[in-house]
């Protein structure tokens, strides 16, 4: 398939989509209303966005222009939430047009900033939040009604209620029972609390946006638009193409390299899903197989480094740590998700008898490094300027820079307008989407920070507990499941990090791997029901069953039902300690993400199609490896032995391949 025939049918597979399924709460992008004056303005504002950012980030000074303060966040508030109303409909009747009143909401946003921003350091000097002029009051109440609409938009009713519940906190807390009580405030102290204080609106997770992950948004776009899709399915191809089952391995490989970098999990799928699922289909794999082995794929690469998604950045800043250090701790574990889903394809295509790809389909190696060097050398850049020169804020930007300059030099890479175009709208949809869900959750943040509900909460909790850290584990593993169903990942997070993280932390239980949990458990409602929007996503790509995708997608991710458990309990797993001890952990974690994934899909090496007492004892042998400790591995060890025995030895526990 040619590189016009996979745009043309990404795009078609989109408008389908987009028909069938609700929008990506963290990256969606209707299409319906990208046109005409809209496109044009939603570019507009976006490039004026990227443009302050950096005059901010590298302090230019364009024509005396920096912001001080907090008046650079609410410019960048007031532009993506203009953005948000231009792009994303009040209405489905509104999805192919745009009405003037989005017009109108946008212009009162900009209008509403742009008087915060102008009187940002004065808001600051002053202690606007506390008593302020009555216009500034006004004018911060009708920026929260807009971002309150912003949210519903981008997030959903669910969101919705949760913002609304919490970020009106503070004007009934102090008829609120128990731990639950707080300190309360008047409609007027609440809103300027909201809007000019900064814990809220203009709290951690805007400060991240704004001058950190407005960066990686364009490093993923321009990585995007110049072939950088093209270039990871060529080289997963290339890699695991002519193996046993390689369209599904290719699948896996291709969707965690391009996740970890676009942070998107439904572009993700658009991206690479036209081409593996296709592939998989036509190699012999079910529909809602394919569909599934994309969705947990495409997943999974929001948790790998070294962009991951949006919300790793708000976890560094909330624990006070580089980025790199979170990138470093989530990469182990992101590396036996894929690993445990490698295993699991690898033995399906076993137990079925499928094949690789035939080999006039499988690129060399030679040729595709050739000509994707250029994605390798800008990765590089940004690693090593995020972990060895600790310049977060500018490393996305010099590896942007370094993949432009090389590509004028090559053709297929070169940006043309079309592209830069494309490269903008991305941006201006992703940011605008981020600002507008991210500007609600800091009502949340808000709402419990003011009425010093949150600390209250997690002491609770604690005592509750009884210090039990399995108890506080599974509570919270259960909590942030259901609240992920409802919220983004980035919601979810943000919020239990405020309640529950803190006990997980006062438990004994490691700052980041306690934060990781968090994160992952949110992450399930991906490819989980009722909300599975990956699988859906990729159900309508492979035109297969949503419910029997979902299933089956729960069945190949189960192993993140377990990771997060693995690696709070052994932070080894998240890199830290000494080197031997690392080492130990990940080649036990390797054996056991290979023994559940031989339980899982009922063959074991060496022994071919096993049976239900087999599987079991595989069950068994990974249960006894997960838990830390020489002792457990010895245990697992010889569930291991005994189910090969079992398996090789008695009569009827072992079939062969057919």
């Amino acid at each position: 398939m040619s590189r016009k025939e996979h745009i043309e049918d990404r795009l078609e597979i989109e408008e389908q989509i987009l028909q069938d399924v609700p929008l990506d709460p963290e990256g969606g992008t209707p299409q319906g209303r990208m046109k005409g004056a809209t496109y044009a303005a939603v570019l507009t504002l976006g490039t004026l966005g990227l443009l302050m950012t950096i005059n901010q980030v590298f302090v230019l000074r364009f024509m005396g222009f920096q912001p001080l303060g907090s008046s650079f966040l609410y410019y960048i508030i007031g532009i993506f939430l203009a953005a948000a109303f231009l792009i994303y409909p009040m209405t489905k009747n509104a999805r192919e047009r745009t009405p003037v009143y989005d017009w109108l909401f946008g212009l009162i946003a900009i209008a509403c900033t742009g008087y915060l921003g102008y009187h940002g350091l004065t808001i600051i000097e002053q202690g606007w939040d506390f008593s302020a002029p009555t216009e500034a009051t006004v004018i911060s109440g009708i920026l929260l009604v807009l971002i309150i609409e912003g949210i519903r938009r981008c997030g959903g009713t669910p969101l919705l209620l949760v913002v609304l519940i919490f970020g009106a906190y503070p004007l009934y807390a102090d008829y609120m029972p128990g731990f639950l009580w707080g300190t309360s405030y008047d409609f007027g102290e609440t809103i300027r609390a909201h809007v000019m204080g900064v814990e809220s609106v203009i709290g951690i997770p805007m400060q991240v946006v704004a001058n950190l992950v407005i960066g990686f948004v364009v490093f993923g776009a321009a990585l995007t638009v110049t072939g950088g899709g093209d270039f990871f399915m060529a080289l997963a191809t290339g890699l695991m193409g002519a193996s046993r089952g390689g369209p599904a391995k290719v699948a896996v490989v291709s969707s965690g390299l391009m996740g970890s970098l676009s942070g998107s999990v439904i572009s993700n799928i658009l991206t690479t899903g036209v081409f593996t699922i296709p592939t998989m289909k036509r190699t012999g794999y079910p529909p809602h197989y394919a569909a599934a082995v994309e969705a947990c794929a495409s997943t999974g690469g929001t948790l790998m480094p070294p962009v991951m998604g949006a919300v790793a950045f708000i976890m560094a800043s909330f624990l006070g740590v580089p980025y790199g250090a979170v990138m470093v701790a989530a990469f182990l574990p992101a590396l036996l998700f894929y690993i445990a889903l490698v295993f699991q394809v690898d033995n399906y295509a076993a137990r079925h008898g499928l094949k690789g790809m035939e080999r006039e389909e499988i690129p060399k190696l030679g040729p595709v490094l050739a000509d994707g060097w250029p994605y390798l050398l800008s990765l590089v850049v940004l690693i090593y300027m995020l972990l060895v020169m600790r310049l977060e804020e500018y490393s996305p930007y010099f590896a942007t820079l370094v993949l432009l300059v090389i590509s004028i030099f090559k053709k297929s890479h070169r940006m043309s307008v079309k592209r830069a175009l494309a490269l903008l709208e991305e941006l201006s949809v992703s940011v605008a989407n981020l600002v507008a869900i991210l500007a609600g959750i800091g009502l949340v943040v808000g709402g419990l920070s003011y009425t010093g509900v949150a600390g209250a909460f997690s002491r609770e909790l604690l005592l509750y507990a009884g210090g039990s850290v399995p108890l506080m584990l599974i509570a919270g593993a259960v909590t942030s499941f259901i609240l992920g169903m409802g919220m983004t990942v980035s919601a979810c997070y943000i919020f239990l990090s405020i309640l529950l993280a803190p006990a997980l932390v006062q438990a004994g239980l490691n700052p980041l791997a306690s934060h990781l949990f968090i994160l992952y458990w949110g992450m399930m409602s991906y490819i989980t029901p009722p909300v599975a929007l990956a699988s859906i996503t990729a159900a309508n790509v492979a035109h297969s069953n949503a419910w029997a995708t979902s299933l089956s997608a729960m069945r190949l991710g189960s192993v993140l039902f377990i990771l997060p458990f693995m690696f709070v309990l052994n932070p080894a797993l998240i890199m830290q300690g000494d080197w031997s001890t690392i080492i130990q952990a990940a080649i036990t974690a390797i054996a056991a993400m290979w023994v559940l994934a031989s339980g899982l899909e009922g063959y074991l090496y060496r022994c071919g199609i096993v049976g239900w007492p087999v599987r079991i004892l595989l069950f068994c042998a990974g249960a006894g490896l997960i838990v830390p400790g020489t002792f457990s591995d010895l245990i697992g060890l010889g569930f291991l032995l005994l189910a090969y025995v079992v398996g090789r030895l008695v009569p009827g526990m072992r079939q062969s391949v057919a």
